[in-house]
């Protein structure tokens, strides 16, 4: 692994990265859905669902609109009514509780370890207006400098806008912030066009460096 110099920042992506749907997407849309009279899509079966519905989008801006989209392309031909004319409200508040989601075991520790160290950390994230509220009740919020979320900043990652705004929050010039994702195209390529330092998270696969951890307590090494 290859130590890190000059680093006075350290920004995060969140979901995939910090958290992850839990059980699972499936699961939840399985359990909500099942209240409503569906009661044959299976978790397994809505995964994979969600996940081509997912690789559809051309685009997506995390707004309330377009997540009804997804979730009724998720659900086509499961019900004689979209989610958005039925449940889908009660499908979307339901990700916004802390028991939706499961915070990574090497998330706390890391964060914990990072800022007793002084390092200035921060969160760039393609979300919605749920997720400072979620990071409250996760009680991760009181680790970060600065939360930079794309439904208030009006650019979604890979933009470099959403990573300069970042790095405006922070105090710290693009090439001193190291930015962690577990996406390609939205946090390494993004990061790099900002100018930041990058590495790529693959909790499941053998890591392949420089650029690729398994782990976020690989940082703690770098940074000391």
């Amino acid at each position: 692994m290859t130590r890190i110099s000059k680093l006075e920042a350290i920004t995060f992506d969140v979901g995939g990265t910090l958290i992850k749907p839990w059980p699972s997407v499936g699961h939840v849309y399985a359990e909500i859905a099942a209240r409503h009279g569906i009661k044959k899509a299976s978790p397994e079966m809505l995964n994979r669902k969600f996940g081509a519905a997912w690789q559809a989008m051309k685009s997506f801006n995390h707004g309330r609109e377009e997540w009804a989209a997804l979730v009724d392309q998720t659900f086509a031909g499961l019900g004689d009514e979209p989610p958005s004319q039925t449940f889908f409200p009660e499908l979307y508040d339901r990700f916004s509780e802390p028991d939706a989601w499961h915070v990574f075991e090497d998330v706390v520790p890391t964060l914990e370890a990072l800022a007793a160290s002084g390092m200035r950390l921060g969160i760039i994230s393609n979300w919605d207006e749920r997720l400072l509220p979620l990071l409250e009740r996760l009680r991760l919020h009181t680790y970060f400098d600065a939360i930079v979320v794309s439904c208030d900043v009006g650019f979604a990652k890979p933009s470099p806008v959403i990573f300069e705004h970042a790095a405006k929050k922070l105090g710290a010039a693009p090439e001193l912030i190291l930015h962690v994702g577990d996406s390609s195209q939205h946090d390494v390529a993004g990061a790099t066009a900002a100018g930041f330092q990058s590495r790529l998270i693959d909790r499941k696969e053998d890591p392949q460096p420089p650029l690729r951890i398994k782990s976020l307590h690989e940082l703690e090494v770098e940074v000391y």
